[in-house]
């Protein structure tokens, strides 16, 4: 088009050039230099076009691509041209704010999914994993790099899949067992239908109910029982000291038999809520780095009666409260021995580092559970000497520290296995 826009114009030059009597050289020369100007002319009106048109398709697909880091220069609104480089321009500052906008509000969605405490997941129409958080992680006890994609039959999660919500469902995990309040909702993700699934712990919420109920009833009797143990162990002490030598032998001696009596179980009533008062004062976890070996090891050495075989792989570092960590496994190891020793049996300690948590097992060979439902409740005991708060406080100590314990009976052998499981460094 733009040597058909000059060919007038060459022709007329063409032509006024032969129509002169100059020498045939010059003829030629001039020829020559007219149609190279011609040409190049053409080509800078070419350039002129083709260029911004080229610039324009280049920003749109970058654009497209999602690379809104380019500008067009020249941008100048008071030409048509200029006036849509401007508009180019602005379109890519406005995707670029938006595309800002959706990061943050996603970040911000993943930061919340990560920090509630419920498990969330979502599956596709073909009932694979393709989103989980990090309460959702730990049920499952693997990452959710190795869990996504697998089918909701392998993680045990179909009854969440299936029937009306919400409802209460009862749930087996590798980590937990309980009941859960269980959410469910549709959504399309890529032009795909996915089910979201929410499970919020109902019995993680029930129990810290029970606990703080259980420390509020347990500073009441012990103040109040308190208060009135220690003048009847003053006075019992007192009258022992005060018994008439006048009087006969035998009243006597029954006078002192019956004040012992009186000042020892008032002893015994005060160490025993001494002890339970232990719940309600359990201070705050202050985490330390420690040796999971050396923990072991050492509550296994600190059991006198048999001997306690510690079995675990590699040593590992977990960030807890050494003392508290210390009396939850003595805790737990001394009911083991006490289970082997009725059956002559052994008890043992295995652990294992994987995936971010630390799981220890306690083992013994003993006669196994026959009531699992009231372990965990406090001034329960099976024990002739037992208090009762043993299990309790472990459990407490558990969870203080983000973490698990339960009790079941083996089942491949007879005993019973106490099983802790703790976050890593």
């Amino acid at each position: 088009m733009a040597l058909g826009a000059g060919l007038p114009a060459a022709l007329i030059a063409l032509l006024l050039i032969w129509s002169t009597p100059h020498p045939m050289r010059v003829r030629l020369t001039l020829t020559v230099v007219l149609g190279l100007s011609w040409i190049g002319f053409s080509l800078a009106i070419r350039e002129r076009v083709a260029r911004p048109l080229q610039t324009l398709s280049n920003m749109m697909a970058a654009l497209r691509e999602g690379d809104y880091s380019i500008r067009a220069r020249g941008a100048d609104t008071a030409s048509p041209l200029g006036l849509a480089f401007h508009e180019v321009n602005a379109l890519a500052d406005h995707l670029r704010a938006q595309r800002l906008d959706a990061k943050e509000a996603t970040a911000l969605l993943r930061r919340v999914m990560e920090e509630i405490d419920v498990a969330i997941f979502a599956f596709d129409d073909a009932r694979k994993l393709r989103l989980v958080n990090r309460r959702g992680e730990d049920l499952l006890e693997q990452p959710a790099e190795r869990a996504l994609g697998s089918p909701a039959e392998a993680l045990g999660l179909v009854t969440a899949l299936e029937g009306d919500t919400p409802r209460l469902v009862e749930l087996r995990f590798p980590g937990v067992t309980g009941r859960w309040e269980l959410r469910r909702g549709a959504y399309r993700w890529e032009g795909r239908p996915h089910e979201l699934v929410v499970l919020a712990d109902l019995t993680r919420a029930l129990r810290e109910e029970e606990r703080v109920a259980w420390q509020r009833l347990v500073r009441v009797l012990s103040h109040e029982i308190n208060n009135s143990l220690a003048p009847i162990q003053s006075i019992a002490a007192s009258l022992q000291s005060r018994i008439p030598d006048g009087a006969g032998v035998e009243a006597s001696r029954e006078m002192a038999e019956g004040l012992s009596v009186i000042e020892a179980r008032s002893s015994a009533l005060g160490r025993f809520i001494h002890a339970y008062a232990r719940l309600a004062r359990l201070p705050k976890p202050r985490p330390l780095p420690m040796s999971v070996q050396s923990w072991v090891r050492r509550a296994a050495s600190l059991e006198t009666r048999l001997p306690v075989a510690c079995v675990g792989a590699a040593d590992a570092t977990l960030e807890a409260d050494g003392d508290q960590m210390e009396t939850l496994l003595t805790n737990l190891v001394r009911n083991a021995a006490d289970a082997a020793l009725e059956t002559g049996g052994s008890a043992r300690i295995a652990w294992e580092a994987a995936d971010g948590w630390l799981t220890v097992r306690v083992e013994d060979d003993g006669p196994g559970l026959t009531d699992s439902g009231n372990l965990f409740v406090p001034f329960y005991t099976t024990k002739p000497g037992g208090t009762g708060i043993g299990l309790t406080l472990c459990r407490q100590i558990a969870e203080a520290h983000g973490g698990s314990l339960t009790l079941e009976n083996r089942d491949k052998a007879s005993g019973c296995e106490a099983r802790l499981r703790l976050r890593l460094l």
